[in-house]
């Protein structure tokens, strides 16, 4: 079921995104050449139990095991859903990094939760509904290739064609059809197998929303509709391999680079405002 969302869920959700992405400018920062890949797992932990936020990736069920981490970090060919890890990152990588929100109610204090307890941290992330954001950014380590900035520049571009025809009347299709033939046109492929989506009440919610597509198919796009676009842009094939350790981690079938980019908004009938925003948008 598609919901559409009230001006107080939109305003909720618009706090909940402010927070999120105060913590993606904070990592500009710390995001560098020799830096513990396990420092942005810190860094994320720490600001949810200082702002009473529930990092709602922590146990989602997972068909080998549930997701223990408050982020995905994934580096260089992995397309999504890595783990954070003790890694040190060296000049010229390009690491992606994702994470789910939640504002938590005023009865649970979160600075008390231990998050590396994934049951414990389940019974609160599944029953969760409320305010909730969600977006990935690519960050660039170091000094980086001119292959690398260039992906990012195309992924990053293709996101905001994406919201772009996120409007009162079109439909998903449009969305999809937009950035694939942007991506495609620059030489690079998106991923097939990973979609962005509906957000709230709960954070992956109806309908999927596809980089790729045919223009005016699909669902037709209403004012109140909260949405992620999340191109996956890769610079091979668009095909994936998944981590059959964990059931979690893709990277991309070939070993070329991936590049992500993700934003959360709603529509409405002036057009889409989102709410993830870091900044001036198309450059945050």
């Amino acid at each position: 079921m598609i919901t559409l969302k009230s001006e107080r869920e939109i305003s909720q959700m618009k706090e909940a995104g402010d927070f999120l992405a105060s913590i993606h400018i904070g990592l500009r920062d710390i995001i560098k050449s020799g830096i513990d890949m396990w420092d942005i797992e810190e860094y994320v932990r720490k600001r949810c139990k200082e702002e009473n936020y529930l990092p709602l990736q922590i146990g989602v069920e997972g068909e080998i095991m549930d997701y223990p981490y408050a982020t995905c970090c994934s580096l260089n060919n992995e397309v999504a859903h890595a783990f954070p890890r003790h890694k040190v990152l060296k000049d010229g990588d390009l690491i992606k990094v994702d994470m789910v929100l939640g504002k938590a109610s005023s009865n649970i204090d979160v600075s008390k939760l231990d998050f590396n307890n994934v049951e414990l941290m389940k019974k609160y992330t599944e029953s969760f509904r409320g305010a909730i954001a969600d977006s990935c950014w690519a960050y660039a380590v170091g000094d980086v290739s001119n292959q690398v900035k260039r992906l990012m520049d195309v992924t990053k571009e293709s996101m905001y064609i994406g919201i772009e025809q996120a409007r009162v009347g079109n439909r998903i299709g449009d969305i999809g059809a937009a950035i694939q033939e942007y991506v495609e046109s620059k030489g690079y492929q998106v991923v097939r197998d990973l979609v962005g989506h509906g957000v709230g009440p709960t954070m992956h919610e109806k309908p999927d929303v596809p980089a790729y597509g045919i223009k005016g198919r699909g669902v037709r796009l209403r004012e109140g509709m909260v949405l992620t676009i999340e191109p996956m842009v890769n610079t091979g094939t668009y095909k994936l391999k998944e981590d059959r350790k964990t059931g979690w981690g893709f990277s991309t079938l070939d070993g070329g680079l991936s590049c992500q980019y993700e934003h959360q908004f709603v529509i409405t009938k002036d057009g889409p405002v989102i709410l993830t925003s870091q900044g001036q948008e198309g450059t945050y």
